[in-house]
């Protein structure tokens, strides 16, 4: 099972440059879990552009969900460059990531720079928050 719209055989939107079958498709489909923080943070990014919300919600740590999420379909992701990594490995118990997220919103171009909180529960990584 994929997200709507996109086909496995295409470039993943995370940009690892695998296909996003072999990528980021078999996280949003419940195929395999993420195996580190940098991974789930990327899957998340392309459930961002694909706009799969059950992925986002599910991959979201319960202490911090949101009870539903809309995105914006005018919104569209064109680029994620992962700066920098602390922790989040496999045998990591806690992470974080920092990125910048480009996209395009009503014929504007802009970015959002983070650097995201993970945490690993039952052997699963989720999304904490953003750090200030």
């Amino acid at each position: 099972m994929t997200a709507p719209g996109l086909d496995p055989s295409v470039r993943c939107p995370c940009g690892s440059g695998e296909t996003y079958g072999s990528c980021c498709g078999r996280f949003h489909s419940g195929e395999a879990t993420a195996p580190t923080a940098e991974r789930l943070m990327r899957s998340r990014y392309s459930a961002f552009a694909v706009g799969d919300v059950d992925y986002l919600l599910r991959t979201w740590h319960p202490g911090t969900r949101p009870d539903r999420l809309e995105l914006d379909p005018s919104q569209r992701w064109l680029r994620l460059d992962v700066l920098a990594t602390t922790g989040g490995g496999m045998f990591d118990a806690a992470g974080t990531v920092e990125f910048v997220a480009y996209f395009r919103e009503s014929g504007i171009r802009d970015s959002l720079h983070e650097n995201s909180r993970f945490v690993r529960e039952d052997g699963q990584w989720l999304y904490v928050d953003a750090l200030a």
